[in-house]
């Protein structure tokens, strides 16, 4: 019997969890595209060891989580096919520890039924579980420009953001709430924060509310996504345009909602093939308008990416 490949057990685990991200990772040059799907198999991992365990379980799976990835850049040999392809990465990668480390943290937030009052607390934990997957993915990339790693940063926080939007009701029956409490009280919500876990469907009357409270967030996540924009550039084409493609069509998720009316009752908002193909040819255009910058512009490559730390290297935008 042949020894399993970690790479395409990688591979695998993003086709069967996300079309946009499996769709944008084909557009990656050949060197960047499996290390791009072992990160995203190891976040998949992360997510669902805490997500498909008991609530009971849930600090266990955390403490496990920690174990391992104090193993994997200890140097210790992995024998599951994620955990091998992750090691890998970020040996070769050169990726700070301090940011799978964040996204574990993120994790904890999850865990311990974090319920969020202010937008700052909110930008925390976007930071935690998607910032640093942007930072992660910027050394994949090969990102030499120490200035479009906060962009990338804010490239991750912006897709959280519309997560957010999009699975307000799904949140909601896994008793969370992310709408922070300061942008639900002027719209007479304020008390959701308080019935998170009670059981049953969101409540008729918060529809009018949550609506309002999604447009304003998915305003938020256009700043970030803007900001993110900035640092695309400064990417090899081919990283460039997957990167704008996986950009474009998460932005998409808010276009719709906003079709919508932003109402998250009304069931999974989800974009569809012939948008997301239209989403890569304007990618495509994009990257033609910044062929004259790129053939008259001459990189300065840095040795070595000073890790972020949140907020002073992230935020303001």
């Amino acid at each position: 019997m042949s020894a399993v490949d970690p790479r395409r057990v990688c591979r695998e685990v993003l086709a069967a969890n996300s079309k946009s991200f499996d769709l944008a990772s084909r557009l990656l040059p050949a060197e960047c595209r499996d290390d791009a799907a072992a990160v995203y198999a190891w976040c998949r991992r992360v997510d669902d060891a805490i997500d498909l365990a008991e609530p009971a379980q849930q600090p266990l799976a955390l403490a496990r989580l920690r174990e391992e990835l104090a193993a994997i850049y200890a140097g210790a040999p992995q024998t599951e096919p994620v955990l091998q392809a992750f090691q890998q990465v970020v040996t070769i990668r050169g990726i700070p520890a301090r940011y799978p480390g964040e996204l574990l943290s993120g994790m904890e937030m999850d865990v311990a039924g974090q319920r969020y009052e202010t937008m700052e607390e909110l930008l925390r934990y976007c930071y935690r579980v998607a910032g640093v997957v942007g930072l992660m993915m910027s050394h994949v990339m090969g990102l030499t420009d120490p200035k479009a790693l906060k962009r990338a940063a804010h490239l991750g926080m912006a897709m959280q953001l519309t997560n957010i939007c999009r699975d307000v009701a799904e949140d909601w029956a896994l008793s969370r709430l992310y709408l922070p409490r300061e942008l639900l009280t002027p719209l007479g919500a304020g008390p959701l924060a308080s019935q998170v876990g009670t059981g049953g469907a969101l409540p008729e009357h918060a529809r009018g509310p949550l609506a309002l409270a999604t447009r304003s967030l998915l305003a938020e996540a256009d700043r970030f996504y803007r900001s993110g924009e900035g640092g695309v550039r400064a990417l090899h084409w081919r990283c460039a345009l997957a990167i704008r493609t996986a950009r474009h069509v998460y932005a998409a998720i808010g276009t719709e909602l906003a079709r919508r009316g932003h109402d998250v009752m009304r069931g999974r908002a989800v974009v569809p093939t012939a948008v997301k193909l239209f989403h890569v040819g304007r990618a495509l255009l994009q990257g033609l308008f910044d062929l004259p910058r790129r053939l008259f512009t001459r990189s300065r490559p840095v040795p070595h990416l000073v890790p972020l730390s949140y907020p002073n290297d992230v935020l303001p935008l």
